[in-house]
Parts: C-alpha cells; structure tokens; sequence
C-alpha cells in the first residue's frame, strides 16, 4: 500500500465526517458513502485486521507492527471524521430535516440514484446469480423501508444490541443504520444521549458497536473475496430498495408522539408531488427538489472523475 501524505489522511477524515453526516439521516448509510469515495473495501479490511493475529503481533513484534497490521492510520483518520461529524452535525442535521426535509431528502435521492449506478458498474459479470441477488437486495431493503418502527425496551442489553445491529447496517451502502435504529425504536433514544452527552449509554451503544463492526467486517471481506459480483449485485440492489424512504413527497398513514412530545410520522407512503400539493395544499417544490436531487447526482459523477483521474497508470496514489 502507497504511503499516504498528510493532505491524503485529511481527505480520508473529510471522507468520514460525509460518512458520519450520512449516518445521523434514516435513508443514507455512511457505507455508501466510502463505497463511492472509493475507501469501502480498505475500511472492512482494515478493521477485520483486529483480530486475534493482531495481539500476537503486539505481544511479539510491538506497538509499530501492530498498528500497520490494523492500517491504524487509515482508520484513525476515517473515525475521527465519523465522530466530529456524529457529534457536531447531530443537531444541525435535526434542524434541516425539521425544516427542509424534502431539499435534504432530494440532494440524497439523487446521491443514491448515481451511487447504485456507480456500484452497478463495477460488476464485472451479469448472470443469473447476480440479478436474483440484485432483487433480494432490492426487496430487502424495500421491505425496511416500510416497516413499522417498534416499541423496545430502554434496558442495557438492548441498547448493546442494537449497536451491534444498527453498526452492521451503517457499514452496508444502502442499509441505513439510522433507519435500523428507529425500527427498534432507539434512533431518538440515542440521538438524544449524543446531543446531551449521556456517557453511559454512548459507552453502553458504542460497545455494541465495536461488536459488531469487527464481527460483521469479516463476513463481508469474505464475501467480496468469494462471491464478489453477487456481493455487489445485492449492496445494488439495497441502495435501489432504500430511495423508496428518501423518496422527497410522503403522505403520513399514522402517526405517533415522541420522547419530546411531539407528533411525528411512524408510517408514510411516496406519492406524486401534485397529489402531494393536493393532500396538504401546500407547492410541492418541484424545481428546488430536482436541483438538489442534481446536486447529489453531480456529486458522484466528482467523486468518479477524480477517482478516474487517481487511477491513471503512472500514478502510485492512493484512492
């Protein structure tokens, strides 16, 4: 692996304070975000490197041999952009969804639309195995996108469960982590315990977290390494199942009252922007949401660019 400079280690935290953004939204996973900014593969790798090796290493070689084992500054670099964001976007990405959600969920719709397309063109071979894994994935993550969020326990166990739950998702590009955690009836929970710095339950969240990251990361390298076009073919079709929940006009079907009192959707259907206009006799924002929904196109057609330009031969970077 190249070594990397310092400006390319700020990129990779810039890179995960976009994955942690795309976390703290239901709908967006921070995993379709570093599949698209090119560093999916490396991060899953990088953490199913903490393994029982990795302590015989240490033990063995020292503290030097262990960290590059793990890729250490590689994954510092990626979480430290993932926390800042987690932390410091939590109540700014709150605010826009309570006042431009339609603008936030468009500017994503259109992030997804190119990112599937990105992903889909990295599949070397189309067979049967590869569209039927394209509609599982498809219908899996449809089927999420429906799903009534649930009444849970506000027990320790729980909330480690469903670190390690939500984590697997977040690391999915399509499954939303967010989205996981508000169909266990935790994502106000534990939005909450970060914006108040509740550090019991943050330790109690995040321990499940880890949990799961470095279980879940060696399913998923394996699967790349052996079914790697089916692998793909299904991480598609998740990200095509999930516009569905960032599909901007919603009618609300019911709702429910929140941890703050206030009513909110629990169940709510996609439906034309002039039904929409029809059914709350309000504009349906139509030109504004298809420039966002642009913008997270062009978006990705950067990321590609720049990716393209990265990988010229002569070149030794890393993307």
């Amino acid at each position: 692996m190249a070594k990397r400079t310092i400006g390319e280690y700020l990129l990779l935290s810039a890179r995960g304070i976009a994955m942690g953004a795309a976390d703290v939204i239901p709908g967006v996973s921070g995993g379709t975000i570093a599949f698209i900014t090119g560093i999916y593969e490396e991060l899953i790798n990088s953490i199913k490197s903490v393994d029982r090796q990795l302590f015989l290493i240490l033990r063995k070689e020292g503290l030097i041999a262990a960290w590059k084992h793990i890729n250490g500054s590689f994954l510092v670099s990626v979480f430290i952009g993932i926390f800042i964001s987690i932390f410091s976007l939590a109540r700014l990405i709150t605010w826009l969804l309570d006042t431009h959600s339609k603008f936030v969920w468009a500017f994503f719709f259109g992030l997804i639309v190119a990112s599937a397309l990105h992903v889909g063109r990295k599949i070397t071979k189309w067979n049967i195995s590869s569209i039927i894994s394209l509609i599982i994935g498809t219908a899996v993550a449809a089927y999420i996108t429906i799903a009534t969020p649930a009444t849970t326990p506000e027990t320790w166990w729980f909330i480690l469960i469903s670190g390690m739950i939500a984590i697997t998702a977040m690391i999915l590009p399509g499954i939303s982590g967010s989205f996981i955690l508000l169909l266990l009836g935790k994502y106000e929970y534990i939005l909450s315990a970060v914006k108040e710095f509740k550090i019991g339950t943050i330790i109690i969240f995040g321990l499940g977290c880890v949990i799961g990251i470095i279980s879940f990361s060696n399913v998923i390298s394996w699967l790349f390494k052996k079914y790697h076009n089916v692998t793909l073919a299904i991480l598609t079709g998740f990200m095509i199942g999930s516009l569905n929940k960032l599909w901007p006009w919603k009618q609300v079907i019911s709702t429910r009252i929140n941890s703050a009192g206030l009513e909110v959707p629990v169940i709510e259907k996609s439906v034309s922007p002039s039904i929409y206009s029809e059914l709350y006799n309000e504009p349906n924002q139509l030109s504004g949401i298809i420039i966002f929904a642009i913008t997270g196109l062009l978006v990705i057609l950067i990321f590609d660019l720049l990716s393209s330009r990265k990988k010229q031969p002569g070149t030794n970077e890393t993307v």
